[in-house]
């Protein structure tokens, strides 16, 4: 039931509370800050999914748990990362850009990359991807979801202000639960492998924080962008991996496979990591 209606509603839902907080400027401003956003791009495209796949070796990840971080390595920041990005001092309205192009991007590349990564690690063994099946699927719950909530914004924006508090909220609470059923018909498999995925889901988040600081100071950029890039290259949107994960290997009967082990993993561990980031730099130091 999950995989087939409720969690492609609740991604649809949480997708929809983002769009309420787009505008057209939102797009546009990326020729604003072109520097800060070509490389917020970068790192999420390029960088994230080759530290993903350093680490699914390193950690001598089983092929199921392998292509669940690469999954989670393909996903946009959501929702979260623009609400970190504001937590810590960062540029908001540059956080909710990057956001905004990477999840129409993701459309594309996804589709494309879990393919290729589920015949590079499972092999005969994987599943068949089919790439459009896959790309028109995630248009339907992402892009389709956030063009009403901005739509709305921009027919209602009265209306909106005052419902936006209340349907991000909502959207919060069913992420949560999300993050339980996974972990309720997981349970053996989270727990059996916490001690290999925690330190795998720890690692990428550190790593991609350490880096898209590092990157955004190489190029001489202000503190409060640095912070952005930073956020955004490395808080991954956990419900969408999940999400990805039990539509190209799920079961039949079986709902939220050991796929979504990784991004259930990561979506825990990533408050462990980036709260003690978000108070040092809120301290301005």
């Amino acid at each position: 039931m999950i995989v087939n209606l409720a969690l492609p509603l609740i991604l649809a839902f949480i997708m929809f509370s983002l769009g309420l907080g787009l505008r057209k400027a939102d797009f546009e401003r990326v020729l604003k800050y072109p520097a800060a956003f070509g490389l917020g791009l970068s790192n999420q495209v390029i960088l994230l999914p080759l530290v993903a796949f350093a680490l699914a070796y390193a950690f001598s990840l089983p092929p199921i748990f392998a292509v669940g971080l690469m999954i989670l390595a393909f996903c946009p920041g959501g929702v979260t990362s623009n609400v970190l990005a504001k937590l810590a001092g960062g540029n908001a309205p540059l956080s909710i850009s990057l956001t905004a192009v990477t999840s129409l991007l993701s459309i594309i590349t996804v589709p494309i990359l879990v393919a290729l990564s589920v015949k590079h690690f499972m092999g005969e063994s994987g599943p068949q991807v089919n790439v459009t099946k896959l790309g028109v699927t995630m248009f339907l719950i992402t892009a389709v979801p956030v063009a009403i909530g901005m739509l709305l914004t921009a027919k209602s924006a009265a209306f909106v202000e005052t419902i936006a508090p209340g349907v991000s909220r909502v959207a919060l609470v069913l992420f949560l639960l999300i993050i339980a059923a996974a972990l309720a018909k997981n349970w053996e498999v989270f727990s059996s492998n916490l001690g290999m995925l925690g330190p795998a889901a720890v690692l990428l988040n550190l790593l991609l924080l350490t880096a898209g600081l590092a990157s955004a100071k190489l190029i001489g950029l202000e503190r409060a962008d640095a912070t952005t890039i930073s956020i955004e290259s490395g808080v991954q949107n956990g419900t969408l991996a999940i999400a990805v994960g039990s539509i190209v290997i799920g079961v039949e009967g079986q709902t939220l496979p050991p796929a979504t082990v990784p991004a259930v993993v990561y979506s825990i561990t990533m408050y462990l990591v980036c709260v003690p980031f978000i108070l040092w730099r809120r301290r301005g130091v």
